[in-house]
């Protein structure tokens, strides 16, 4: 393992709770063990980058009810193929070359898990997103 693999793979935090089983699928694996972290780490870019697109597209989000803005948030993320591979970007570039290489074998069905995998992660922060009102 090269010098960026291991430094890459020191900076992601642990989850307990991402447990590989003998019995799991590659694809499994490889979202407990590789895309799990690496959301995690980049939670905040993720979050503050879904900020900038609602300010980008004038803030149509905020006129939504909760149950419009979650829908929302899965329709920018599976139509947006401009945005979505933003995103995929943010995630692929924290890769080491090995999982990159692995990746690239079942890229379709990993992005797919991965794009699920960061919608489930902004719906389950939306307040994050909420318009702060100026108190006057």
């Amino acid at each position: 393992m090269n010098d960026r693999s291991q430094k890459l793979l020191e900076m992601r935090p642990l989850i307990p709770s991402a447990k590989l089983l003998p019995n799991m699928t590659e694809d499994e694996r490889f979202q407990n063990q590789t895309l799990r972290p690496l959301l995690k780490l980049q939670n905040d870019l993720l979050l503050a980058s879904f900020k900038n697109y609602i300010k980008k597209t004038k803030n149509a989000f905020y006129e939504l009810t909760l149950e419009k803005r979650m829908d929302y948030i899965t329709n920018v993320i599976q139509k947006d193929i401009k945005y979505r591979n933003s995103l995929k970007g943010m995630i692929m570039g924290q890769f080491t070359i090995e999982e990159y290489e692995r990746y690239i074998q079942n890229s379709s069905a990993l992005n797919k898990r991965m794009m699920n995998m960061v919608i489930k992660r902004l719906q389950d922060q939306i307040q994050y997103f909420e318009k702060l009102e100026l108190v006057q």
